[in-house]
């Protein structure tokens, strides 16, 4: 597992360019466009697993679904932020990718630290020292779980039979 760290105001622009909105719609026509104008390096050498922290107001920028869609479909296992845009926090939810508000984490983080999630206590642990998070919603489990809002939605309507 490797950690990714960025700074702040990272805009959807800078997570997937615009030029790519109307030509990459599937995911594995976006992982080749994440975050290149920012970190050339990030989709040759991302792993399922790898976690990103970010500082204040990630995701801001326009409402595009590319970011969250591409940084699900490459299986990161949660971004950890100061905070995050509104839009890029409701899109992050639709395609199952869990973000995590913990400034003290962030804060505390420098490369080479080592970082663990445990979901289930709510907390991350950042080399010996830990942070607490607020619990994350069974729901918002449950659609990572499913693989996004669509397939939680599908799942949930054939368990009523309809």
């Amino acid at each position: 597992m490797k950690i990714w760290r960025y700074g702040d105001n990272i805009n959807t622009d800078m997570l997937f360019p615009g030029k790519y909105t109307y030509t990459c719609s599937k995911p594995e026509e976006i992982k080749p466009h994440l975050l290149e104008d920012l970190d050339p390096e990030f989709s040759k050498n991302v792993q399922p697993g790898d976690i990103l922290i970010v500082g204040k107001n990630f995701g801001c920028g326009s409402s595009r679904e590319q970011p969250a869609v591409g940084l699900k479909y490459i299986g990161i296992e949660a971004i950890i932020g100061e905070s995050f845009s509104r839009i890029f926090y409701r899109s992050a939810i639709n395609q199952g990718l869990i973000l995590i508000e913990c400034p003290k984490a962030v804060q505390e983080y420098q490369d080479g630290m080592t970082v663990k999630i445990d979901f289930d206590k709510s907390q991350i642990f950042i080399d010996k020292n830990s942070f607490s998070f607020p619990k994350l919603p069974p729901e918002i489990l449950a659609i990572r779980d499913a693989g996004g809002l669509l397939e939680y939605t599908r799942k949930k309507l054939q368990e009523r039979g309809k």
